[in-house]
């Protein structure tokens, strides 16, 4: 894996030792607290909603995006939980994972072609004309 150094030099890794690799916003904000590792609630961004399990031992969770053609061969690009703190997306190769678990689907596009049940005839309309 080639990365670029802050001071511009070409960085050369063993694609096997990558664990993951952050798009961070800013280089100068503090590193991400560990509890921001797993959502704490159900997530409110459409997609699945997975838990990786690192060789090492680490687990995180994010998003993934809910078409399959998006997938990459080489690994999986995800939204971490915290986007806006510090880290927009991160890439986490295949060979770095041990499980990957998908604990649900945010925004399924199954109800978008569900009808709505009609109000109660008791209810008063408010907003009609």
């Amino acid at each position: 894996m080639e990365l670029l150094s802050q001071a511009g030099e070409l960085i050369l890794l063993p694609y096997a030792d990558v664990r993951l690799v952050s798009f961070v916003r800013d280089f100068d904000q503090p590193e991400p607290r560990p509890e921001l590792r797993t959502f704490t609630t159900r997530p409110k961004m459409d997609g699945l909603w997975v838990r990786l399990a690192f060789r090492d031992g680490g687990c995180m969770d994010g998003i993934l995006p809910n078409n399959l053609l998006q997938l990459e061969n080489y690994g999986f690009s995800i939204v971490p939980p915290d986007p806006d703190y510090r880290n927009q997306r991160v890439f986490v190769p295949r060979a770095a994972l041990r499980d990957l678990q998908v604990l649900g689907v945010v925004g399924s596009p199954l109800n978008i072609g569900r009808r709505k049940k009609p109000p109660p005839k008791e209810q008063i309309p408010l907003f009609e004309q």
